[in-house]
């Protein structure tokens, strides 16, 4: 088992942080998938499918067959996004928020939790899954470790999805034995969500997190944040590495990487059909 002091290192000061501001915008343009189709078809790839998008500038030797690794239709991207459309008999908002794992709400649909780095933009990516849901209130700081909880946000009574602490600057004091608690005890949990920064790639305080997520034996995916402020030719060279490393040094990993911006939507849509599907909502009807 993964001692507790190691767990323990992912919230001290010791871990590497790039300060960076996160700005957050309203839900208004390509929110949904309706507004997305209504762009020019190579726009819209960038948009839906942001590792497609990126192609372009790889050699032609790039090994991208992981690139495709999910790859819904986009009728299936169409009934994955009415999953985070509330309507009056399906309520999706907070739940509660928990502290230590006795304090956890004890829920039987399944589950997905959000995890990663201070200031590598959780809550803000929750806000835009929830983008459709304006009543929602996810709140998003400026001020890195702001989310010092587990909140749970119920979507019907399909799935749950759990924004966790941050670790590494201003992680909480309780940080190792919360996370480490509702890994290994969440019954109903289906997959963990790593987020990764991706200017700045993986760090040290990232490896830690894949480290125990490997050892404990979790199903867990990369999500890359922030695409927007990256040129894109070091947005590539770090997809490359990250992707290189998960398909050397990781068993739990999903081959497929997600990078994702808040602000512009790229990849929202696709990770909202990613969430019904591993949660068993969602049967692709091109699988």
């Amino acid at each position: 088992m993964l001692r507790l002091q190691r767990v323990g290192r992912l919230a001290g000061p010791s871990c590497p942080l790039r300060r960076r501001s996160a700005a957050w915008r309203s839900a208004t343009n390509n929110a949904s998938v309706s507004e997305v189709l209504q762009r020019e078809d190579k726009k819209l790839r960038g948009v839906v499918f942001p590792l497609q998008g990126l192609e372009k500038y790889l050699a032609p030797d790039v090994n991208t067959a992981s690139f495709r690794t999910f790859s819904p239709s986009l009728g299936d991207l169409h009934r994955a996004e009415g999953f985070f459309k509330p309507s009056g008999r399906h309520v999706i908002d907070y739940f509660s928020s928990a502290i230590r794992m006795d304090h956890a709400p004890r829920l039987s649909q399944p589950e997905v939790c959000f995890l990663g780095r201070s200031n590598v933009g959780k809550s803000s990516l929750i806000k835009a899954l929830f983008s459709l849901a304006p009543d929602v209130e996810v709140r998003v700081s400026k001020t890195p470790g702001h989310t010092k909880k587990m909140n749970f946000f119920k979507v019907g009574k399909y799935f749950t999805v759990v924004d966790m602490p941050g670790y590494g600057y201003r992680a909480p004091e309780d940080f190792a034995d919360m996370v480490e608690a509702y890994l290994q005890e969440r019954q109903n949990l289906k997959r963990t969500f790593l987020l990764v920064d991706s200017l700045v790639g993986l760090q040290k305080a990232d490896d830690i997190a894949i480290e125990m997520l490997e050892e404990f034996g979790i199903p867990y995916v990369l999500v890359l944040t922030k695409i927007d402020k990256v040129p894109k030719g070091l947005l590539v060279k770090n997809v490359l590495e990250i992707q290189d490393f998960a398909e050397k040094h990781t068993q739990g990993c999903f081959p497929q990487l997600f990078p994702v911006s808040s602000i512009e939507y790229s990849g929202i849509h696709l990770l909202r059909c990613f969430i019904t599907h591993v949660t068993g909502n969602l049967p692709l009807m091109n699988s």
